[in-house]
């Protein structure tokens, strides 16, 4: 069992940046693969990042050169540095991780990106 919780979301503009935080209960954090999800109104969820226990990390390609996934084991946190934000951005942002074939997901952040 693994608790996340997200921070971090808000309202931006285009071409601005927020970095949103997952932090992670449990004590296998190290070793866990984690991911970023996404949620736009009205359609489904998207994975968006993941990163490794070595933190080798994919990236959708909607999002690659623009955001990066990092993480930081001390703290059981991992996070989604978003840079040059657009309007097809704006979700519902989740953090996940798959133990066992079971799906642990936090409870989202909201990120709208809008002029």
């Amino acid at each position: 069992q693994v608790q996340l919780e997200e921070s971090g979301g808000g309202l931006v503009q285009p071409g601005g940046s927020l970095r949103l935080s997952c932090a992670a209960s449990g004590d296998f954090f190290s070793i866990l693969i984690l991911n970023w999800y996404r949620q736009p109104p009205g359609k489904q969820r998207e994975l968006v990042a993941t990163i490794s226990e070595d933190a080798d990390t994919n990236y959708a390609d909607s999002v690659k050169g623009r955001f990066t996934i990092s993480r930081d084991n001390a703290k059981n946190t991992v996070y989604l540095q978003m840079n040059s934000l657009k309007p097809e951005d704006t979700a519902v942002y989740y953090c996940n991780t798959v133990i066992l074939g079971v799906h642990s997901w936090g409870q989202g952040t909201q990120v709208t990106v809008s002029s």
